[in-house]
């Protein structure tokens, strides 16, 4: 049976810091590094998986997460098939602000599949998982725990997103 081939745009929203650019580094090129570089305006990458027996180029898009340049996060969102909301677990601020971020991407492109991921998992916990899952179910997502330094649940949760996304454009 032939494959179907997709391509399909994923954001990466949240904070400064949360380790956005680190967990594609880690999906991507399978590769980390702790030194932190302020993404300015947004990064593409790309990377070609297989679902299900289907093809998707993924185009992700790491989104920088100063929130003084809001008036741009609009034009980033534009075209997103799905999205991950990302928090660090060393930061309470940014659990906080997380839904603010799903509000955002929602408001321009409607309901797209969003996962939460709750990074630096390899480190002390700030706060329990509990305080994000509550956050995430009452937003309609998944919450994962990830380490983009470990490297824990990073793949599993783009393919369990890519899944998403297939699902919602058949």
């Amino acid at each position: 049976m032939p494959s179907r081939k997709y391509i399909l745009k994923l954001c990466l929203l949240g904070d400064g810091a949360v380790g956005k650019t680190s967990l594609v580094r880690r999906y991507v090129h399978d590769s980390f590094d702790d030194r932190y570089l302020i993404s300015f305006g947004t990064k593409v990458s790309k990377k070609t998986v297989t679902v299900s027996e289907v093809d998707a180029d993924l185009m992700i898009w790491d989104i920088l997460g100063q929130k003084t340049h809001e008036s741009l996060h609009s034009a980033y969102y534009r075209g997103a098939a799905g999205a991950f909301a990302v928090c660090d677990f060393t930061r309470r601020q940014t659990v906080e602000s997380v839904a603010t971020w799903i509000d955002g991407i929602r408001s321009v492109v409607g309901d797209i599949p969003i996962i939460m991921l709750a990074n630096k998992s390899d480190l002390p916990k700030a706060f329990p998982s509990e305080e994000i899952r509550s956050i995430a179910s009452s937003k309609g997502c998944e919450m994962m725990e990830t380490s983009a330094k470990t490297g824990e649940n990073v793949e599993e949760a783009f393919i369990a997103l890519t899944r998403k996304m297939l699902e919602a454009n058949p």
